[in-house]
């Protein structure tokens, strides 16, 4: 049993779909990052960065419980116990973990920004606002120039690269871009999309999503955003 600690993020929703891909069975423990959740010591010991989402598989390496945090590891982690969604072939394989940190490293934080900025920050600042939704552009280039010459991100099959990237291009105007401008993009989001286990996994915490999605007020904008983050914990 795999017990998810989770918000419905797109770093959350990375994991969500993954488990729905596999089948394997997960318990959702919702952690409300607007009001805190995060900093709580229970979570804590299991994500001492105070992110989510995080695991624990209760039959992990030799039968032993395992907790384990960052999304593109969760990914890499379940993908090898269940043997699914990850290449066998070398190549193969190391051109899906490329584009899984492609993920990691460019597209959710720059992404982040371009929402943070545009549509968070107290003070709208055309700098941070210019900049991050043009790297989100410049990045969704490159996606397409990539899907213009496979299907997938890492080649011909469905892999944790495409899981990885999936959830950041829902909503991408927010961070400035629009998918219908990048057609080879808008056919692999559309095509993603319909698979049944992706629309359950972005189903995940559904009753909380309203909230999850609605204008901060000042509390959870200083626990989001604010001198919160920064506290000892």
């Amino acid at each position: 049993m795999i017990d998810a600690y989770t918000w419905p993020t797109p770093n959350g929703h990375k994991v969500h779909i993954m488990l729905e891909e596999t089948g394997l069975p997960y318990t959702v423990h919702a952690v409300n990052i607007r009001q805190g959740d995060q900093f709580k010591p229970e979570f804590l010991k299991l994500n001492p960065n105070h992110r989510i989402p995080a695991i624990v598989d209760s039959e992990g390496p030799s039968g032993k419980p395992m907790s384990l945090f960052e999304s593109g590891a969760i990914l890499l982690y379940l993908a090898a116990k269940t043997g699914k969604f990850a290449p066998r072939d070398q190549r193969d394989y190391w051109a899906c973990v490329q584009w899984l940190m492609w993920q990691m490293g460019g597209v959710g934080p720059m992404f982040g920004q371009a929402t943070h900025f545009r549509g968070y920050a107290k003070e709208k600042l055309i700098y941070p606002v210019e900049r991050y939704t043009n790297e989100a552009n410049r990045l969704t280039r490159v996606l397409d120039k990539r899907l213009g010459e496979s299907r997938y991100v890492a080649g011909g099959d469905y892999t944790i690269a495409d899981i990885a990237i999936f959830p950041w291009l829902r909503g991408s105007e927010r961070r400035g871009v629009s998918v219908a401008d990048y057609p080879n993009v808008k056919r692999w989001f559309d095509e993603i999309n319909a698979r049944p286990a992706v629309q359950r996994g972005v189903q995940v915490l559904q009753d909380v999503q309203a909230a999850a999605q609605a204008p901060h007020d000042d509390k959870s904008w200083e626990i989001m955003f604010g001198k919160v983050q920064f506290e000892k914990h």
